[in-house]
């Protein structure tokens, strides 16, 4: 009986009702818009510099993360490739050879970093063929190199044109070599695009005088919100002392901060919007209260008990609580996943400013369930506890005073 006598009055007043509902879903609309921005922007931050390069977790030989030089390389070890691959988070064990040299073209000349790769593996890894913008990717048989389009632009040259690489190899020997250039690749993050340069693995061995030497293993995991753990879980696996094995936090403590800064930041921006969606729900529901204090005198004063009173109210708020929710997740739906395949670019000094700090200027948007769903209970919590207001009114109610009002 108190349902239906409940659904019976939210539409009593169709007016009341809508305006109460609209602030929820408003609420939920903006809820739901600054938690899917804000995890957007922090996830395709950590794929940008994380899964375009780094990689989860490296296996390198103790010391070389400390002192990135060619003699702390270590020798290709399929013993070693086994022990990892036997972790069931592991699944590929991809080999890179990594160093610094001077590219140059006929006029121009620039520092770049150079990493040495097995093509296939590096696809998986870190998705490196889905750069491709230009060419032909490389082959484990290729004599060409791959740019990434602010090196290819700033030596300008294009396909087929011919790159020099000079530098120091292993052990103190000449690294010197010519390459064509076969495939241009292009990265989100401005600092990535402007200095690097991919060999086949094989390729920059020979250059580096480092035949069969590697300088890491990237491996690709199964559960990179695990990364951390599964280092540590690994690091126990691997007998002795000769290699270190470290996830993308070690290997990036700075990107690691700030991303757990930004999380800290985006926690108390998302309290400060509930405080204020609680406000303006309860500026609703105080109206509805208000507007409605002569019906309850009325009906306190024929007899009806105040429990079961402020019990109808209350479901009367649950249930344009809940619908207001639900039309709120709704709404959201469609606009966010537009934002997800349209993301909003910035310009100007904005653009500026993220390009600064090595970021994509682009407001990319997350279309998480965890995106929904956490809002819009968040909200319909927040709702359910200002219902206890009317409770409270209906409960010292004077009805005399409540009629003449």
């Amino acid at each position: 009986m108190f349902f239906k006598l409940a659904w019976r009055n939210i539409w009593r007043s169709k007016r009341r009702t809508v305006i109460t509902m609209s602030s929820i879903v408003f609420a939920v609309l903006l809820s739901v818009l600054m938690f899917s921005v804000k995890n957007g922007l922090l996830n395709k931050m950590e794929q940008n510099i994380v899964g375009y390069y780094t990689g989860y977790i490296q296996v390198h030989q103790k010391g070389y993360w400390d002192e990135k030089i060619l003699d702390n390389t270590f020798d290709s070890s399929e013993e070693l490739e086994d022990q990892l691959l036997a972790n069931a988070g592991v699944k590929a064990a991809v080999p890179r050879l990594e160093s610094f040299a001077l590219a140059a073209s006929d006029e121009k000349s620039k520092g770049v970093a150079v990493i040495g790769i097995d093509p296939e593996g590096e696809h998986l890894a870190t998705q490196l063929k889905d750069k491709l913008v230009d060419g032909i990717y490389l082959t484990a048989t290729s004599n060409g190199a791959m740019l990434t389009t602010g090196v290819a632009e700033y030596l300008d040259l294009g396909l087929g044109d011919t790159l020099v690489l000079l530098g120091q190899g292993y052990r103190g020997a000449t690294a010197v070599g010519k390459y064509v250039v076969q495939g241009m690749i292009e990265f989100a993050s401005p600092d990535l695009n402007s200095t690097m340069v991919y060999l086949p693995l094989t390729q920059s061995q020979e250059l580096y005088v480092a035949s069969d030497k590697l300088t890491s293993l990237v491996l690709l995991v199964d559960n990179p919100s695990g990364a951390h753990a599964l280092a540590e879980e690994l690091r126990s696996d691997i007998v002795g002392d000769k290699y270190e094995i470290m996830s993308w936090q070690e290997l990036l403590p700075d990107i690691h901060q700030f991303i757990e800064a930004e999380k800290a930041e985006n926690i108390i921006f998302q309290v400060i919007l509930y405080v204020l969606i609680a406000f303006g729900i309860f500026g609703t529901i105080l109206m509805m209260t208000l507007e409605r204090q002569y019906e309850f005198g009325v009906l306190v004063a024929i007899g009806m008990r105040r429990a079961k009173l402020s019990t109808v109210v209350v479901m009367e708020n649950v249930m344009i609580s809940m619908l207001g929710v639900v039309i709120g997740m709704l709404i959201s739906i469609p606009i966010v996943g537009y934002f997800y395949n349209f993301p909003i670019r910035v310009s100007g000094k904005l653009q500026e400013a993220y390009e600064n700090f090595g970021f994509e200027p682009v407001f990319y948007f997350s279309i998480e369930p965890i995106v929904f769903y956490s809002q819009t209970i968040v909200v319909l919590v927040i709702s359910l506890i200002l219902s206890i207001y009317p409770m409270f009114k209906i409960g010292f109610l004077d009805p005399i005073k409540a009629m003449r009002a």
